[in-house]
């Protein structure tokens, strides 16, 4: 039987994606925050999970505020039902370095990585085992219209620097990606696997940006030029063995090669 999922945020990038990939595969109700808090006991006790894709520039900015926590506002409202509470996390909340696995140190240097942390330890004191943390890495997707994007990623800078066809210096450091394909291939497993706990979702390995730009890029790529030396500090990738061990699927690079070749 399909899993019954809850996604709310209307105009978020990785809400867009998971329904757009995964209407036919799961029963997805999306909805804005604001008519989420409509929803009766009655309609939500029909739910498996329930995600929330949005954020605040409050709590993307500053230091953490619980009114400015829409996670938490969320839990509030289901914390005594059995619908299980899906939270996006950040790799942020680790100290950069290769191989990072869930035990690793955490050591959130902004504000978000900061309210994330902050925002996981109460989930798990008011949900105990009804929960999944997902510490996402960087996902590499084609944009969505939304005048009122919080923050800017990865992508969305690399199209900015591109317009402006104008020579980019960049440090050449290795971070760790993942195609929006492949992140909503894994949300789904993960649903349909009842997982809970905390979970790394990653590639699992190196991407240096040399790579990703070169794969995005493939036209054009003397418009972004390294600069010859590594910051070894800025570098990082997430260890995603414990979650390939409960959802039984492989995470290619070549995939997100794939996907990068094809963006434009």
């Amino acid at each position: 039987m399909k899993k019954n999922v809850i996604i709310i945020g209307k105009k978020s990038f990785l809400a867009y994606y998971i329904k757009k990939n995964l209407n036919k595969k799961l029963n997805i109700l999306q909805v804005s925050l604001k008519d989420f808090k409509k929803l009766s006991n009655t309609i939500l006790e029909k739910y498996d999970y329930v995600c929330n894709c949005s954020i605040t520039k409050k709590y993307q900015n500053r230091k953490y505020v619980l009114n400015n926590d829409i996670d938490i506002k969320i839990i509030s409202k289901i914390k005594n039902l059995k619908i299980k509470y899906i939270f996006l996390s950040s790799r942020k909340v680790y100290k950069p370095k290769k191989n990072l696995t869930e035990l690793s140190k955490l050591k959130p240097i902004d504000n978000y990585a900061k309210n994330k942390l902050i925002t996981e330890n109460k989930i798990q004191l008011l949900l105990k085992k009804k929960f999944l943390i997902l510490r996402v890495a960087n996902i590499i997707g084609k944009p969505i219209k939304n005048p009122n994007k919080v923050s800017k990623n990865f992508i969305d800078n690399y199209i900015e620097y591109k317009k402006k066809n104008k020579n980019i210096k960049y440090v050449n450091y290795f971070k760790d990606f993942l195609s929006v394909n492949q992140f909503t291939t894994i949300f789904l497993s993960i649903v349909n696997n009842n997982l809970n706990g905390i979970y790394n979702v990653s590639l699992g390995k190196k991407v240096f940006i040399a790579e990703i730009l070169s794969w995005l890029n493939k036209h054009n790529n003397k418009i972004f030029r390294p600069i010859n030396k590594i910051k070894n500090n800025d570098s990082f990738y997430l260890n995603n063995e414990k979650l390939l061990k409960k959802i039984n699927i492989k995470i290619k690079k070549s995939d997100l090669k794939k996907y990068c070749l094809n963006f434009n």
